[in-house]
């Protein structure tokens, strides 16, 4: 007799742009790497044949920023197959809206679906009881869980087969080891659908950091946990098999991985030995340059894109963030020990910190243009995300904090500010992209890419990236694609189906005049990377940034943050004295 199909589908939901559509692309940006660890463990679970002889477990992983979910299609086939169960996976809180307009519907049909994710991990973890969208959730059957899912796969998946799954499964107190376990892993048709061609997994979890605006700390700990060079390389061999070559490494902070130096010298290994040409983007701290060899290292293994948390460059702002590690006078030394060996740098940097104003905001971005090495900037505007500290302390003071959680996406104002309005910040955060993103600051990348031998057409074809998803995508790049599909039933609920012909006409003429802006933003920077190219004194290009040691900006800024943090001292001695009381 055949095996009885047991249908899993795993879903990594995206979340609605402001006209409440779903945001999906042909080409989507960078596959999710809890849909892959998540598939990893299901496949591993079918092969190990833990429903029984009797029951295939069949599992397929939907990204919908690049794949429709079709849920009708989906309920015809956990209804044939008498059971099975759909997984709504690695849901942030930017996400969590869309999750739960999918889930409704499956709970419409008695299809059984559990949520996890940092949403319900960091909800949970840091706020008391059980919010109100997480219980509107347990009383539609929808089951949360909290937690990783190494290790409970097995006894999930029974549960979902009996039909007793739990409304909750809590494991944040449970952090399991992840050494030896299954691998993420996608395949590669749904990898196919990401731009590059690219997949992610994580070498390690954790964080030893304490930064009030993160959400990793309360969900995955301050402990580090580590994959082995072993697991390394049976990630790298897997996907080699089919073709996959080009990874990002989702660890928070690579640097701070102890085992880092065994898989740096395994992927050497893999690259000189057996000609695997694996190349990948990893994400580091401030003082990554510190560790001896680390960078050296990470370029001979395959690096050739580095993420660096910049964050801010004022120093008030990193302490009051409990950002300690990241120490200014150094930024530029470290940027340019990652250019010495040509890895294109890219960096994020957070809008709307306590001492943020609209005039410190681009004075500040004007000194990193001038000041540091940097290829790729890209803005975000701090947000209190559920399961951070910073959230914390606003839920516990009853601050206001906007109730729609699709808003929670780094791209949106979602709290008040000491210093500025909501229009005055998001205005600031405006103002941050366009002065980066200037012609002569582009102009100024291309250059510094042609002295330091970085590949130029690379530069380019991220600033075009980078620029044109703001200013004509109007989106945040990492929520970006190639070639957007907008559907007219994929509308968030509560909002009415437009009409067909205004619908479909405004579509058509976003998809015609977003192109011919794109083409000649890149014809633009194109002409200009060709005259850089051809001007052998480009060669020879160095600027303030790219030259050696610590200039004025720098210790001017770190003088100006100790005299204020005197001046704050003094005042709240004063305010203390008996005659202030």
């Amino acid at each position: 007799m055949p095996a009885r199909p047991f249908p899993v589908i795993l879903i990594k939901p995206s979340h609605y742009d402001d006209d409440g559509y779903v945001i999906r692309w042909r080409r989507s940006v960078i596959p999710s790497n809890t849909l892959a660890a998540v598939y990893g463990l299901v496949m591993d679970c079918a092969d190990r044949q833990v429903l029984g002889e009797d029951t295939e477990i069949v599992c397929d992983a939907i990204d919908e920023t690049n794949t429709r979910v079709d849920v009708d299609g989906i309920i015809a086939r956990i209804r044939a197959a008498g059971g099975g169960f759909v997984g709504l996976v690695g849901v942030q809180s930017n996400q969590y809206p869309r999750a739960m307009d999918l889930a409704r519907r499956f709970r419409e049909a008695g299809v059984a679906v559990i949520i996890g994710g940092f949403h319900v991990s960091g909800s949970l973890s840091m706020l008391p009881g059980i919010q109100p969208e997480l219980q509107e959730a347990l009383d539609l059957g929808i089951t949360l869980f909290a937690g990783e899912a190494e290790g409970r796969m097995d006894q999930v998946l029974m549960d979902a087969r009996d039909g007793r799954l739990e409304p909750l499964y809590n494991y944040l107190n449970d952090l399991p080891n992840i050494e030896g376990e299954p691998v993420p892993f996608l395949p590669r048709d749904r990898i196919a659908r990401s731009i590059g061609v690219q997949t992610s997994f994580d070498a390690g979890r954790g964080c030893p950091f304490q930064c009030s605006f993160c959400t990793i700390i309360n969900v995955q700990g301050r402990k580090s946990r580590r994959r082995s060079a072993d697991d390394l390389e049976r990630i790298v061999r897997a996907n080699h098999e089919q073709g996959i070559d080009d990874f990002f490494i989702t660890d928070d902070n690579l640097a701070r991985n102890k085992d880092w130096e065994e898989m740096f010298d395994r992927l050497i290994l893999l690259r000189e030995r057996d000609g695997i040409r694996v190349r990948f983007t990893i994400q580091v701290d401030t003082l990554c340059h510190r560790v001896p060899n680390f960078i050296a290292k990470a370029a001979k293994a395959g690096c050739n894109k580095v993420f660096i948390g910049l964050e801010n460059i004022n120093p008030d702002s990193l302490m009051a963030a409990g950002k300690k590690q990241n120490r200014i006078g150094e930024y530029r030394e470290m940027m340019q020990a990652w250019h010495d060996v040509r890895v294109i740098i890219f960096a994020g940097y957070i809008i709307g910190f306590p001492g943020d104003t609209p005039e410190t905001v681009k004075r500040d971005v004007q000194i990193v243009q001038k000041e540091l090495p940097l290829d790729i900037l890209e803005f975000f505007i701090l947000t209190p995300l559920p399961g951070s500290e910073d959230h914390q302390k606003l839920y516990k003071a009853g601050a206001w904090m906007d109730p729609d959680l699709n808003k929670y996406d780094l791209n949106h104002v979602t709290t008040g500010h000491g210093n500025m309005s909501p229009d005055e910040l998001w205005e600031a955060y405006q103002t941050a992209w366009r002065t980066y993103y200037t012609h002569e600051h582009v102009e100024t990348l291309l250059k510094r890419a042609r002295a330091s031998g970085i590949d130029w057409k690379q530069i380019l074809a991220m600033a075009v990236w980078f620029n044109g998803c703001k200013t004509i995508e109007k989106l945040h790049p990492l929520d970006a694609g190639y070639f957007r599909l907008r559907a007219r039933d994929e509308r968030r609920s509560g909002l009415p189906k437009e009409n067909v012909v205004a619908f479909y006409a405004k579509y058509g003429w976003e998809i015609v005049s977003k192109h011919l802006r794109y083409v000649g933003l890149g014809f633009r920077y194109w002409r200009l990377a060709r005259r850089i190219w051809n001007d052998p004194q480009s060669a020879r290009y160095r600027d303030e940034a790219s030259t050696p040691g610590v200039t004025e900006h720098f210790p001017e800024r770190q003088h100006r943050s100790r005299a204020a943090r005197h001046s704050r001292v003094l005042a709240a001695q004063a305010a203390m004295a008996p005659e202030n009381r």
